[in-house]
C-alpha cells in the first residue's frame, strides 16, 4: 500500500501541499483531481520522490521514502504529463538507457525491449530518433519505460494526453489488468470521464488539501458510454485484452 501522511511542501512562503492524508491500496486505481495549481503535480512529484517533502511521510509496503529512497523508488513506474526525453536517441536506445538504470540484466532487456516497441506499436519506427515521433508516440515510449521493470505502483500525470484513440483503449485496457493483478496505481487527471472510466476511487484537491473523497461504483467503472460502444462498433476495434495480457506478460518474464 502507497500511504501518505500530512504531507505537505512549501516552496519559499508559498504552500503548495498542506498535510495531505490519502493512500492507495493494492488492487486499486486512484484518481486524483484538481484544477490547474490545486498541488496535483506537486504530489506527484514527492510521491515519485523527485521532490523532497517540507513535512510529512510517504511509505510503499511499509518501506519509508525518507529511510530507503533506492528501495522504494525500485517499486514505482511513472508516466509524466510532458514526454520529456532524449529525443536524439531512437526509443530502443532510450529503453536500453532506462533498463540498465534499473538493473534488468541485458540478455532480458533486449528481450522485452523488443517486444514492447512491436506491442506498443513503435517497432516501424524503431530506427529514428525520437525527435520525430508524434506526442502520442512519445507516451507510448514512456509507457514502456515505466512498465519494463514491473513495478508494484504506477503513478501517472495526466497519460492519456497525446494518445490517440487506439492506444487509449488499449492502455484503459492494461491499467485494469494491472489493478486486478494486485498493482497500485495513482492517477492524477483533470479529466472526470477517464476517472469514472477507470478508477474505483476519487480524491479531489483545491488550493493545496483534499476537500472530497468518492467512491465510484462498479457498475459506472467498466461501462462503455453510447458514443465509445459506437465508435468501437463502427472502426471495428479489436479486443484488447489479449494484446494488454501479452504487455503484463513480457514485463514479468
Amino acid at each position: 500500500m502507497l500511504q501518505a501522511t500530512q504531507l505537505t511542501k512549501r516552496y519559499g512562503g508559498i504552500l503548495a501541499l498542506d498535510r495531505v492524508d490519502f493512500e492507495v491500496r493494492r488492487g486499486e486505481i486512484v484518481g486524483y483531481l484538481g484544477p490547474n495549481g490545486s498541488g496535483k503535480s506537486t504530489t506527484v512529484n514527492l510521491v515519485v520522490g523527485l521532490l523532497e517533502p517540507s513535512a510529512g511521510r510517504l511509505t510503499l509496503d511499509d518501506i519509508d521514502l525518507a529511510d530507503d529512497p533506492a528501495e522504494y523508488k525500485r517499486r514505482i513506474g511513472y508516466v509524466p504529463e510532458e514526454p520529456f526525453l532524449y529525443t536524439h536517441l531512437t526509443a530502443g536506445e532510450y529503453l536500453t538507457l532506462v533498463g540498465r538504470l534499473r538493473g534488468i540484466p541485458a540478455g532480458r532487456l533486449q528481450l522485452r525491449i523488443a517486444e514492447l516497441l512491436q506491442l506498443l506499436q513503435l517497432h516501424d519506427s524503431r530506427y529514428k530518433a525520437m525527435r520525430a515521433f508524434s506526442k502520442g508516440m512519445r507516451q507510448r515510449v514512456l509507457l514502456a519505460a515505466a512498465l519494463m521493470h514491473n513495478p508494484d505502483l504506477l503513478v501517472l500525470d495526466e497519460p492519456f494526453s497525446g494518445l490517440d484513440v487506439n492506444a487509449g483503449l488499449l492502455f484503459r485496457t492494461l491499467l485494469r489488468l494491472l489493478a486486478a493483478e494486485g498493482r497500485m496505481v495513482l492517477f492524477s487527471t483533470h479529466r472526470f470521464d477517464m476517472v469514472e472510466r477507470l478508477c474505483s476511487r476519487a480524491i479531489v484537491l483545491s488550493a493545496g488539501r483534499i476537500v472530497a473523497r468518492q467512491s465510484i461504483p462498479s457498475a459506472v467503472v467498466d461501462t462503455p458510454t453510447d458514443l465509445e460502444a459506437a465508435f468501437m462498433r463502427a472502426t471495428d476495434q479489436p479486443d484488447y485484452l489479449p494484446l494488454a495480457t501479452r504487455i503484463l506478460q513480457v514485463i514479468a518474464a
